[in-house]
């Protein structure tokens, strides 16, 4: 009869400690270069603007407002220009990055 999965987790383990090797490379190892910089980049820039596009189209969805209604909040607020500029730059660079970055790995 063939063995079953508990004793093949076990037999592998076993045989990797009884090696004295690494599971896997560790990041020291290598030399840096830009393309594993960009790709370990890419990764938070990606993920963090997920929970604020996520709320802002939750939003959208459920309050009873139209977007007119609320823009108009927002623009009673009186933020300066530069804090526009930077709301609108930290949504821009993830994903002209990612776009630039996903070209660059197709060339």
């Amino acid at each position: 009869m063939g063995t079953t999965a508990r004793e093949e987790m076990r037999n592998f383990w076993e045989k990797n400690s009884s090696s004295n090797r690494p599971l896997s490379p560790h990041v020291s190892i290598y030399k840096w270069s830009l393309p594993m910089a960009m790709s370990i980049t890419q990764i938070p820039l990606c993920l963090y603007p997920i929970p604020g596009v996520s709320l802002f189209s939750l939003g959208a969805l459920l309050l009873p407002e139209h977007f007119p209604h609320y823009l108009a909040q927002v623009r009673s607020l009186g933020l300066g220009p530069m804090l526009i500029f930077l709301a609108k730059f930290s949504l821009a660079v993830p994903f002209s990055y990612h776009t630039w970055n996903g070209i660059r790995h197709l060339v």
